[in-house]
């Protein structure tokens, strides 16, 4: 179940640049696409746990995450379409370093002197991945959408931290879909009233693939397995999103890595590869 989230998040990458480069509008793709998939978990989830109550003071984490989770989608369906579904795939492996840097601020953690050398390896990474050849490139606006993106993700995990020791992670998730969906729609109305919908076939397949993979199956996949192994080892498989990430958009989208991008990747690989050996978590407070 982890293997399989990591490559249908992974592929989500791709899969977003194919659709978006054959005719949706970056905020109209965003709107529907987490409308329905809203729907299908809420009923998945309502059939599960028969409510979705929580207690008041809670409901403040659950409208940050809301609140997260939206600026996350605006920067992920924005970067993929300013950059190249392999760059974004490299921005996003830079996620367990913002989650160090959060959790250290939060007191969740303690961090070694290894995770200083991790961040710098991944930062620099990021400048290498910016910078083109002899410059800066033309998608700069893109990468550091990219970077926001891993940035906003890790904020919302954080932020979720909390209300998952109270309630199920299945009542959460569609809370904060469904908070997040409303935002999303409002800011993008105006692209989704004026989107058209003459598209080829292998568009409405992706779509489809983009609402039922990434979003519905693997909230499920996801979290039941993390409720047999642990959120530890679930850890170690989320740090391969990156590398599939990348092979699906050089594979299927035909994309190419210049020698500043690899390299780039490569740092900020280093990075996750000394982040995950030297880390030392510790137990975070009960609140």
């Amino acid at each position: 179940m982890l293997f399989g989230t990591v490559l249908l998040w992974a592929l989500n990458v791709t899969v977003t640049k194919y659709v978006l480069d054959h005719g949706f509008r970056p905020l109209a793709y965003a709107t529907i696409r987490y409308g329905v998939a809203t729907g299908l978990f809420w009923a998945f989830t309502y059939g599960r746990e028969r409510t979705f109550r929580i207690r008041l003071p809670d409901s403040k984490l659950v409208a940050l995450a809301a609140v997260l989770i939206y600026l996350n989608q605006l920067g992920f369906v924005y970067g993929v379409d300013k950059s190249s579904a392999s760059t974004v795939a490299l921005l996003l492996g830079t996620t367990p370093i913002w989650v160090g840097l959060i959790a250290t601020a939060v007191g969740f953690e303690r961090l070694q002197r290894s995770f200083w050398a991790a961040a710098a390896l991944s930062f620099a990474g990021v400048g290498l991945i910016a910078a083109g050849n002899g410059g800066f490139s033309g998608k700069i606006v893109g990468d550091a959408l990219g970077v926001f993106t891993a940035l906003s993700w890790a904020s919302y995990s954080m932020a979720i931290a909390p209300l998952m020791r109270r309630y199920s992670p299945f009542r959460i998730s569609a809370l904060v879909l469904a908070l997040g969906w409303v935002p999303l729609a409002v800011t993008g109305a105006v692209q989704t009233l004026g989107q058209g919908f003459h598209f080829n076939g292998l568009t409405w397949v992706a779509f489809g693939y983009a609402v039922v993979g990434p979003l519905f199956l693997t909230n499920i996949l996801w979290f039941t397995a993390i409720d047999r192994v642990g959120p530890s080892r679930a850890a170690l498989f989320g740090n391969l999103q990156p590398f599939f990430g990348l092979f699906f958009a050089l594979i299927l989208l035909g994309e190419r890595l210049n020698g500043w991008e690899i390299l780039g990747g490569v740092a900020i690989f280093a990075g996750i590869v000394l982040e995950r050996v030297r880390r030392r978590p510790v137990e975070p407070p009960a609140d």
